[in-house]
């Protein structure tokens, strides 16, 4: 057996045997899940509700504002403002909304203030904006002589059916599924490139500072214990995505058995109920058949293979800054420059995959090797060209060769430097070296 293949199976079993990896494996999607669970309980809290003092020197407007979950209004308009703003000081209530007297219309709608000991949120202003603007525009059209029940009668109310160009039904909100899903697997190897990357540095580090990097490399050259040590440490990894990916699948599995063979509806329910969870459950099996239409293949694939790429790729920089440092700390300086590309790989998918995933911006970040593994990984759920696809995977692949050269040239040097801080321009030294 090669010598690489014995520091890759050192590496694999030591990682693997760990007990926190065995127990991560299993907890971390419970994690996920609680953690969903949690935001949607939060999200689903009632705020408290605020009282919001309404001083109408016009007696237009007051009866236009309904008490919602999260807002109590209160007819001020009898109270002198002098005493509604001392009340506003010692928050007897959360705002004062005063709209004066005025000559006409377009003149008062310019004169409205909103007092508050704190600002408002952007909603609440719009929502209070538009409840004055239909009002104020409902008295324009009857102090101009029209007819404001013709007038409401024709206004439309539009529902755009999304369907294929074959004519088999589909659904809005697809994109957003889409996105999400590309999103999860590119964050997905973001924050795994930054742990095992981490871990190989750490191992590095650790093997250094003990002075056991001397005994190693009497035997085995610096660039076959630092591929050993990333191959070994991206087996584990993608040992962990398989378990992960097969419970993921199970679950899928199980949902869409639930909400499809076993969805028969109960007798007891009344008709407009019964008609109106069909519908809803229609829906969850079109969205469950949409999902199925995605090239599920592909993504797991493709995610493979981004991960050990990108993986490859980044623990190459970080395998030669371990060997280049002493302690964690000193490797701060390094690290920056490296997860940079990873956080605007995330930006780029979010904010321009979404709107063009085929533009111009999303194409030449997917194929930059550095950004790759996020914004193809987003791009493929769209449909993507597989020539694209083997090109990207190519120039990732490629661009490791290339970088893997340079850091072993670092690697070997660092690995034996002792008590020196490095700079950036000792490790061009170390290049040319």
């Amino acid at each position: 057996m090669s010598i690489i293949s014995l520091i890759i199976k050192r590496e694999f079993i030591a990682k693997v045997r760990n007990k926190s990896f065995i127990v991560m494996t299993f907890l971390s999607p419970l994690l996920f899940v609680g953690i969903a669970a949690f935001v949607g309980y939060l999200g689903s809290l009632k705020a408290d509700v605020k009282q919001i003092a309404i001083h109408d020197e016009t007696g237009i407007f007051i009866n236009e504002f309904k008490n919602s979950e999260e807002f109590h209004y209160m007819n001020m308009s009898n109270v002198d403002m002098k005493v509604l703003k001392d009340s506003l000081v010692s928050e007897s209530f959360e705002g004062l909304l005063f709209i004066p007297k005025a000559d006409d219309y377009n003149t008062l709608q310019d004169k409205i203030q909103y007092l508050s000991n704190d600002s408002p949120s952007i909603t609440f202003l719009a929502d209070t904006e538009d409840i004055i603007a239909k009002k104020l525009t409902k008295l324009n059209f009857e102090k101009a002589k029209l007819d404001t029940l013709a007038i409401q009668k024709a206004e439309a109310d539009v529902n755009i059916k999304v369907a294929k160009s074959t004519g088999e039904e589909s659904l809005k909100g697809l994109n957003e599924i889409k996105i999400a899903i590309g999103g999860a697997f590119g964050y997905l190897i973001m924050m795994f490139i930054i742990i095992y990357g981490n871990m190989v540095m750490r191992s590095v580090i650790e093997e250094k500072t003990n002075r056991i990097i001397e005994i190693i490399i009497s035997s085995v050259k610096p660039f076959q214990l630092m591929m050993g040590k990333i191959i070994g440490t991206s087996l584990a990894g993608i040992l962990q995505f398989l378990i992960w990916a097969i419970i993921g699948l199970a679950l899928m599995f199980g949902f869409s058995y639930f909400f499809g063979i076993n969805a028969s509806p109960s007798a007891k329910v009344p008709p407009e109920m019964m008609h109106q969870a069909q519908e809803q459950m229609s829906t969850i099996q079109l969205y469950i058949k949409e999902l199925w239409n995605l090239p599920i293949a592909t993504i797991i694939i493709c995610f493979i293979l981004y991960f050990i790429g990108g993986y490859f790729l980044y623990s190459s920089f970080y395998a030669a800054i371990g060997a280049a440092v002493d302690n964690e700390t000193d490797s701060q300086q390094f690290l920056l420059p490296i997860i940079m590309p990873l956080i605007l790989g995330v930006y780029i998918g979010f904010f321009t995959v979404i709107n063009d995933p085929h533009g111009n911006i999303a194409t030449v970040f997917s194929m930059v090797p550095l950004t790759s593994p996020i914004v193809m990984l987003m791009r493929i759920p769209f449909g993507v060209p597989w020539w694209q696809i083997v090109l990207s995977i190519t120039i990732l692949f490629g661009t490791f060769m290339g970088v893997v050269w340079f850091a072993s040239k670092i690697y070997r040097v660092g690995i034996l430097m002792y008590g020196k801080k490095p700079t950036w321009k000792e490790l061009y030294k170390w290049l040319k070296y």
